[in-house]
């Protein structure tokens, strides 16, 4: 009689694992996008934040606040003249009296549309400038001897004698207010961009060496195209700082020329005309002074604070710091 095979041992059935189960516990969370962690990185600045806020509240009053206060800057009222603030004049009126608060708004639209202006023209000649010398290594010699050439001249006084040859031409052309304008944008534009070439340049001095780029160009890619889709976006960061730089350098040149009385006409208003106006009474009427002068203390400010959050913000080598 033989012994009985032992049982073969049955594979086990492994046991039914719960619905829950199946689902990651820690759900990881969506991969942001660049233009994400920029805001957030902008608005740990607090400063910049606060700067782009108050900027952002000037605009708003500037420009729509006219469809609200309604009273004509132009309109002299002679009876009103050189009264205080009141309901009728929250800043009070001027010697022919008329209304300083619109007078405020109506000059910072203009100086304000100065500033962004010129900022423009500065920056994509800048801009330009900048790129050429760092990307081709034959214009490089020549163009920053330019930008030296344009940094070694007065600029206050270049700015006065282009003013004062230009000025009747351009008005009898344009008109005086137009034409005033385009000077003084002109002025302002071709006179500021040196700095943004130099920093723009030494930015792409150290991309064009970089690796993406080489791989572009042994491919087969253009210059234009390197140039457009690989270096231009990756210089972003620098240019934006000028950017918010120029504007507020612009309001200053602006609020300069208008102070010594070669910018806007009297009857045009800007900050810097009104404040020009304002020192003959400055004694008397010491609040005419402080209107534009607070204006443009805080336009400048808040826009350099501004430009030094969107520069940690933009750059990736110190952004989530």
């Amino acid at each position: 009689m033989t012994d009985p095979k032992p049982d073969t041992p049955q594979p086990k059935t492994p046991a039914p694992t719960p619905l829950g189960a199946l689902s990651d516990p820690q759900p990881t969370a969506p991969p942001h996008s660049q233009w994400r962690d920029v805001w957030d990185q902008f608005k740990r600045h607090r400063g910049a934040l606060a700067g782009g806020i108050i900027f952002l509240l000037i605009i708003v009053v500037v420009y729509l606040g006219p469809l609200v206060w309604t009273i004509d800057p132009t309109y002299i009222d002679i009876r009103a003249r050189n009264e205080g603030p009141s309901l009728a004049h929250p800043f009070g009126t001027d010697q022919l009296g008329r209304d300083t608060f619109a007078r405020m708004m109506a000059g910072g639209q203009t100086s304000i549309a100065v500033g962004l202006t010129a900022m423009l023209l500065a920056l994509g000649l800048g801009s330009l400038i900048g790129v050429l010398a760092g990307f081709f290594r034959r214009l490089d010699g020549p163009l920053m001897r330019l930008t030296d050439l344009f940094l070694s001249l007065p600029l206050l006084p270049l700015l006065l004698v282009m003013v004062m040859l230009f000025r009747q031409a351009l008005s009898t052309t344009f008109g005086a207010e137009t034409g005033i304008f385009i000077l003084i944008v002109f002025a302002i534009g071709v006179t500021s961009w040196m700095p943004t070439a130099r920093v723009v340049r030494g930015d792409v001095l150290a991309l064009k060496e970089r690796e993406f780029v080489l791989a572009a160009r042994s491919i087969g890619t253009t210059n234009f195209h390197l140039i457009t889709r690989h270096v231009l976006p990756n210089v972003l960061s620098p240019i934006m700082v000028s950017a918010t730089l120029g504007i507020a350098n612009a309001i200053i040149t602006e609020s300069a020329l208008s102070f010594l009385g070669l910018g806007f006409p009297p009857d045009f208003p800007t900050w810097g005309r009104l404040l020009n106006d304002a020192t003959v009474y400055l004694q008397d009427y010491p609040e005419r002074v402080f209107w534009p002068g607070l204006a443009i203390s805080l336009t400048v400010l808040s826009v350099n604070y501004l430009g030094d959050g969107l520069r940690d913000a933009l750059d990736p080598r110190i952004r989530g710091r």
